[in-house]
Order: structure tokens, then C-alpha cells, then sequence
């Protein structure tokens, strides 16, 4: 492996040893300093390249297809203010597990703190967000240093798929020439041995990664509790994506079952929809409906809880508020429980725990029976909220309610009911993932869907969705409010640059309309003008600039077009209008209506 400089002998190095350690896509935005990279990773017959004009929708497009696949994406930038638009997604990979590999062109050290232009101090800039950071040693033809080169490149790659995956940071000092000039002498014949990491195949160093799991006796707790409890109950907030690949739903069904543990599935934790479901899924043990009811009915007595914290804020309270035991699994033994009330912590893969109670729990002789009184009554309080709730949900969609009493969780229904199977759905945050959490039905279909619940910012949504879909042939539906659509509006560039098509629903209700949940409603001013802050904006002209068709749908019209839009090439954006404060009362109806239906029996 020769080179006509130093710095494009570095950046190939750097490059073939991610290749070799099993990087298959990266994400390049224009730039200088970065030059060795991008020439690099360009020439590279064995990684994807996807190229972005700016950094903050391209760090959100590589965050998007990282967390579809579960593996790493590298991104390249150039050094100063390029390197800190990154931030935004590498905070949200951190808190969402999701493995990035950050590469970051640098001045060479004597450049810095100088004045020199373009530089700022790149050494750590994501903090503790990122689970490793190094510096790269300056290019040099020197066996040691490329030794080093190979082994910091695998041990940064093997960083973010660890036992808590997330982002890593390489910062990369290069000296001028950067572009593959001819320098004399930059690299000696016979260091080419040395280059190509002489005496190995592969990856110059091999990582073999193991998993957190339960000794025989740590099991018992957890086994013990499920055999007594007479109200035990399965919560399975937003996964990771280890987890939505690692975690076998029938496991968790069978486990439920055996026990006779409802299971609330959030939209986001891989439960919610899949064949696991059977013919049949409203005879549950999956449970969707439970924003709308969890707090009406009696309190579970054992909980084990799987996956990030739960995106109902019913749920959420309901646990806060149980005298119950808590068993929280997670593969990390991260804390995620902001009420601080679950009793367990066991830090162990969830897939293989739930493997383990199913094989013991079956073995188990007197293992508890759904069939006892308490049990039966249990289940029952939970079929019959079910039931009642997506009664009254399927009384709200008809076409003649939706033209007099439009509300946007009748638009995320009827996304999750018409999607494709198999199908990517990626949800905003605000109120769509919300309503999807209260109006998105289980359904054996084989839906991945998606949202950045990490940070739970609205930045960045276009791009990490558009990311999402490179990495798969199914159908993508990206569902996004009118400000989240706004707000990275850079990143529908991906559409054409990156060759991902999209249906994109659009929400439309001229501003924050989240804010109308909140106390603060009740000021005026400052409430319109501060917190739902109206735009006026018609994104027609935008979907126009960007060569994508656009057309605007009445609520109770949205059913149908979604459909055609599903079966027709390119990308449709399907815009549909409402009221933000009369879609609010809408949902707060239809609650009520749930609580007086459980209150009463049902009747």
C-alpha cells in the first residue's frame, strides 16, 4: 500500500482497518482538513459512501441508518464549527445506544491555540457523550505509529458496539499537502509490508465481544416473585437497537403467558407489532391501548420492566405510584427509571434473560397458572380496557366523525394500520410519538418503527428517518410535525443524493401545538407568541425545492392516499391540516369516553 504523502498514506490505513474490522457505510461532508478521509473512503471498494452538504443532517442520516441496522456508521467532517454540528446526534446516539463512529479532521498541533484559521479545540469536544475518545499520532512512515494507527481504529470500532453500545471520537491532526500530491521520500518501499499490517488477515486486532448474563441463582429472585405474584405485568419501553435484533419476542410472550402477565408494548420496543402476535393480536398478551387507561386499573404486584423508559406519561406515573417489585433488565445496568421506584436492577441481555425464565419457569413444577381467580381477573381488567379503547378509537376514525371532529392520532392510526408489511416507520417527536404510543394498534405485521427518543429533540428527524431507509428495500413512512419538518428541511436533500424514497405524512398545525398540554396554555401572553409560536409557512414550495410531489389531504381523505402513495415510486410528501388546540380537546374526549367505559364495566 503505497501513498504520495503522509497524509494520504494515513488516511488509507485508517480507512482499511475499519473495513476490515466490519465498517460498511460512512457519511461525508465537504471539507479540506478531512481530505485524506474522503479521498480514502472514496476509493474504498467495501464502504458505502453517502455524501451530505452539511454536517448536522448528515451525523443525523448516519445516526438513522445505525440504529436501523444495529451497526456502526462512520461520519467525516472537516475541522472547527463543522466538527460541533455533529453534537446534536452524537448526544442522541449516547443516550440512545446507537453505534457511531466520529471522524474528526484537526490543524496539526502547532496550529493550535494560534489563531490559525478554522481551528478551535476539537481534544474531547463531545465530552462524556461519546464511550472513547483518542487523538491520532501525527502521519508518519513509522512502524510503531502505524501500529498504533491499526489498533486505535479497531479498539474505537469495537467501542460502539460494546456492552453499552453508542458513540466514539477519533480526532485527526493532518498536514498540508492533503490533497494525493507527489512528495518525495513520504513513503519508503519498504515500509509497504508495515502498511498493509504485516503477518495478519483481517482486522489487524480482533475483538470478541461477550454479553452480561445471570448465574443460575440470580434467578431465582425474579422467578419467585413471577411464581407468587397475583398481578405481575411485563412493560416494554423503547428498545435499543441491540435489542430490537437480540430481544426474541416469542420469548417475552411465552413468559407472559405462562405467568399471566399483560405486556404494554410501547410502539418503539419491537413487541408492538410482529408475527409473535398471531391471527388475533387484540387477545393479547399485547397490550397497546394503556395511555388512555393503565391509571384506571388495580396495581400490579411484580413489574419487569425492558428497554428505555416508557413514552406514556400514564405509564410512566402508574409505575412511579405501584407498591410493586420492579425488575429492571437492561444489558448495560444503565439506570433508566427517572422515578427512581423500580426495587432491581439486574444487568443482564434481556433476550437471554427472557430465554432463561421461559426454561425455568416451564421447569418449574407448581409454576403459577393464568387459570387461578386473581389472575383471571387480572387479565380480564386489561382485556376489557383494551377492548373498550379501541372501540371508541375506531368510532373516531370514521369518515363522517373526521370531517366534523379532525384530530392527528386518527392520522397515526391509520399509518400504523395501512403501513406495508414488512415496513420502516420513523415517528417524530412531540405528538405524533405520542399518538402513535395511544392510537397505533398491535398488528402482526412486521413493522420496524423508529423515533430519537434519546434526547427526544425534534432536530434532525428527516435526516435520521432518510437513514433509516438506506439501510433497508422495505417501504419507509417518515410521520413528522410541521416544525420538526421545518427544522431539517436540509436534510430532504437526502431523497436525491442518497437515492432513499419516502410517504411523508406532515402534520400540520402551524406551530408548537404540544405546548397546549401544558400550564402554560392558560397565559396569554405569553403563550402564542412564545411556546406555540405560529409560522404561517406553506410547504408546498419546499417539497417544490426539493423535486418532491406534495399534496394536501383532508383528515377523513388521508386513508386513501396514504395507500396510493405507498404503492407509487418516489417520494410523496401527504400534508394534512389541523387544529392544534381543538385536536387536544379531541383526545381528552375520547379519554374520558375510555375512563367512563372501565368506570362503568364497560356497558
Amino acid at each position: 500500500m503505497s501513498a504520495p504523502n503522509r497524509a494520504t498514506l494515513w488516511g488509507r490505513v485508517l480507512v482499511d482497518e475499519l473495513s476490515k474490522g466490519g465498517l460498511e457505510a460512512v457519511c461525508i461532508s465537504p471539507g479540506s482538513r478531512s481530505t485524506p478521509l474522503t479521498v480514502a473512503f472514496a476509493e474504498h471498494e467495501g464502504i458505502d459512501v453517502y455524501s451530505h452538504l452539511d454536517e448536522r443532517s448528515a451525523a443525523f442520516f448516519a445516526l438513522g441508518r445505525a440504529r436501523r441496522t444495529g451497526e456502526p456508521t462512520a461520519l467525516v467532517c472537516t475541522s472547527g464549527t463543522a466538527a460541533a454540528n455533529f453534537h446534536p446526534a452524537v448526544m442522541e446516539a449516547d443516550r440512545a445506544r446507537v453505534p457511531l463512529l466520529v471522524l474528526t479532521a484537526d490543524r496539526p498541533h502547532e496550529l493550535r491555540d494560534s489563531g490559525a484559521n478554522q481551528t478551535i479545540d476539537q481534544v474531547k469536544l463531545y465530552g462524556d457523550a461519546v464511550r472513547w475518545y483518542a487523538e491520532l499520532p501525527d502521519p508518519e512512515a513509522d512502524e510503531r505509529k502505524v501500529r498504533s494507527l491499526r489498533t486505535t481504529a479497531a479498539r474505537a470500532l469495537a467501542e460502539t458496539t460494546g456492552v453499552e453500545p453508542g458513540p466514539a471520537h477519533l480526532n485527526c491532526p493532518f498536514r498540508k499537502p492533503l490533497e494525493p500530491l507527489e512528495v518525495p521520500d513520504a513513503d519508503p518501499d519498504s515500509f509497504a509490508e508495515t502498511l498493509a499490517g504485516r503477518g495478519r488477515d483481517g482486522a489487524f486486532v480482533e475483538t470478541a465481544a461477550g454479553e452480561r448474563t445471570l448465574a443460575n441463582d440470580q434467578y431465582r429472585p425474579l422467578v419467585r416473585a413471577l411464581e407468587d405474584a397475583g398481578r405481575p405485568l411485563i412493560v416494554a419501553g423503547p428498545a435499543d437497537p441491540a435489542d430490537l435484533t437480540e430481544l426474541e419476542p416469542a420469548a417475552v410472550v411465552a413468559v407472559a403467558e405462562r405467568v399471566g402477565a399483560p405486556i404494554l408494548a410501547d410502539p418503539l420496543s419491537g413487541l408492538r407489532f410482529g408475527p409473535h402476535l398471531g391471527d388475533d393480536p387484540g387477545d393479547g398478551p399485547v397490550y397497546g391501548g394503556y395511555d388512555a387507561y393503565v391509571d384506571e386499573l388495580p396495581e400490579p404486584d411484580v413489574v419487569v420492566r425492558v428497554g428505555a423508559s416508557p413514552t406514556s406519561k400514564p405509564l410512566r406515573h402508574a409505575l412511579r405510584d405501584a407498591d410493586a417489585l420492579q425488575f429492571l433488565l437492561d444489558p448495560a445496568g444503565g439506570w433508566r427509571e427517572a422515578t427512581f421506584t423500580a426495587t432491581d436492577l439486574f444487568a443482564a441481555a434481556p433476550g437471554d434473560v427472557f430465554e432463561g425464565l421461559r426454561e425455568r419457569l416451564e421447569a418449574e413444577a407448581g409454576a403459577n397458572s393464568t387459570g387461578g381467580e386473581t389472575e383471571a381477573e387480572w387479565l380480564a381488567a386489561f382485556d376489557d380496557a383494551e377492548r373498550r379503547h379501541w372501540e371508541i378509537r375506531d368510532e373516531a376514525l370514521e369518515a363522517d366523525t373526521l370531517e366534523s371532529e379532525p384530530f392527528e392520532g386518527a392520522i397515526l392510526a391509520d399509518v400504523f394500520t395501512h403501513a406495508p408489511d414488512p415496513a420502516t416507520v420513523f415517528v417524530s417527536n412531540s405528538m405524533p410519538i405520542r399518538d402513535a404510543d395511544r392510537f397505533a394498534r398491535p398488528r402482526a405485521a412486521d413493522l420496524t418503527v423508529l423515533a430519537n427518543r434519546g434526547a427526544s429533540g425534534i432536530d434532525g428527524i428527516a435526516s435520521t428517518a432518510l437513514g433509516a431507509g438506506s439501510a433497508t428495500d422495505e417501504p419507509l413512512v417518515l410521520v413528522t410535525g410541521d416544525l420538526a419538518f421545518f427544522h431539517d428541511s436540509n436534510g430532504l436533500l437526502a431523497v436525491d443524493r442518497c437515492g432513499v424514497d419516502a410517504t411523508i405524512v406532515l402534520l400540520d398545525n402551524d406551530g408548537g401545538g404540544i405546548f397546549h398540554k401544558l400550564p402554560i396554555e392558560g397565559f396569554e401572553p405569553p403563550f402564542t407568541d412564545q411556546f406555540k409560536t405560529p409560522h404561517g409557512l406553506e410547504f408546498e414550495s419546499l417539497a417544490e425545492f426539493h423535486n418532491l410531489e406534495f399534496e394536501r389531504v383532508a383528515p377523513a381523505d388521508f386513508a386513501d392516499a396514504y395507500r396510493d402513495s405507498l404503492e407509487r415510486a418516489g417520494t410523496q410528501v401527504l400534508a394534512v391540516d389541523f387544529d392544534s388546540e381543538a385536536s387536544h380537546r379531541r383526545r381528552d374526549a375520547l379519554e374520558e369516553r375510555v375512563r367512563d367505559g372501565i368506570r362503568d364495566g364497560g356497558e
